[in-house]
């Protein structure tokens, strides 16, 4: 059977911990199908709607901007309670079916990146909560953080985005996935990190959490990568009488519908790029984009988008 890597949204984990609970729930149901079938699995997670609360949360209680919570930190925290929900949705759903002897771990997880990145000097994610113009331009004075005006709703401020390089806890990583344990890695697309000095240090970024989960996929050697996501398929041509669900496509092919602007930056488009990333990362490699619940038919090629060599 295969090694599978599963990238998970957060949007799918919902919008408080309740509401996080009962949909580790569903997740975990998917998740064990594919173990249950024999295949190894490991998870990454994102964490968009939780980093902010977070952020907000701490903005909120914070006097001064110093005693705000550094970013990487809300990242690991994240990670922390996100995992934590999985990992016993996941262990309670195996222990029913009979599996209680396989291991369900999660780990913190620092995903190197590039301090000459492109995305240093340009940063485009909003984190946190809105402020007045007022406001933001104080901040902004008080320190070297960026804001800007959000679609009409008030000033947030925006970090960088930059690419994964490589896993800093990759040798615990494959220890633990040559184990045969369920991993949970790589949440929220990793605590990042630059190389300074002697040692690595926290930055404020986000990494795309497919991304993330392309380079641990290609790290452990996977087989298959699968972005579970809101849509059953990726579609061309999308809200258009001409739509068209891609079922089995190349990189080639993708990369032709990318330049014809088919994928919405910030929402496809990642998730098309990070497929292609592991595709293309070695040959037999496959990458899937489909649903939640379609997550075991698409492993059967029955569901979901194929990209491939």
């Amino acid at each position: 059977m295969s090694k599978i890597v599963i990238a998970l949204g957060g949007n799918a984990l919902g919008n408080s911990a309740n509401e996080q609970l009962t949909k580790a729930e569903l997740a975990a149901k998917s998740i064990a199908n594919l173990i249950t079938a024999g295949h190894h699995v490991v998870i990454a997670h994102g964490n968009g709607p939780q980093v902010g609360k977070i952020r907000l949360a701490f903005e909120e209680t914070s006097q001064t901007p110093e005693d705000t919570m550094p970013f990487p930190e809300c990242t690991a925290m994240s990670q922390g309670y996100i995992g934590y929900h999985l990992q016993q949705a996941i262990d309670e759903e195996l222990v029913a079916r009979g599996l209680g002897d396989i291991p369900v771990v999660s780990m913190l997880t620092q995903v190197v990146v590039d301090p000459a990145d492109p995305a240093f000097a340009n940063p485009t994610k909003p984190i946190g909560g809105y402020y007045s113009e007022e406001e933001a331009k104080k901040l902004m004075t008080e320190s070297d953080d960026v804001y800007v005006e959000d679609a009409g709703r008030g000033w947030r401020r925006v970090v960088p985005s930059p690419k994964p390089v490589d896993i800093y806890e990759k040798i615990s990583l494959k220890t633990l996935v040559d184990a045969g344990q369920v991993v949970i890695a790589c949440g929220g697309g990793g605590i990042p990190v630059i190389y300074e000095g002697t040692h690595y240090k926290g930055v404020d970024a986000v990494i795309d959490k497919d991304f993330a989960a392309a380079k641990m996929a290609a790290l452990i050697d996977a087989d298959v990568f699968i972005i579970l996501t809101a849509v059953d398929h990726v579609f061309v041509n999308f809200g258009t009488p001409e739509q068209k669900a891609l079922e089995t496509t190349t990189v080639a092919d993708m990369q032709k519908y990318i330049e014809e602007k088919q994928f919405a930056p910030g929402s496809m488009l990642p998730k098309v790029e990070a497929a292609m990333d592991f595709a293309e990362s070695k040959a037999g490699r496959q990458a899937i984009i489909a649903s939640l619940e379609q997550a075991s038919e698409a492993v059967k090629g029955t569901s979901g988008t194929i990209v491939q060599m």
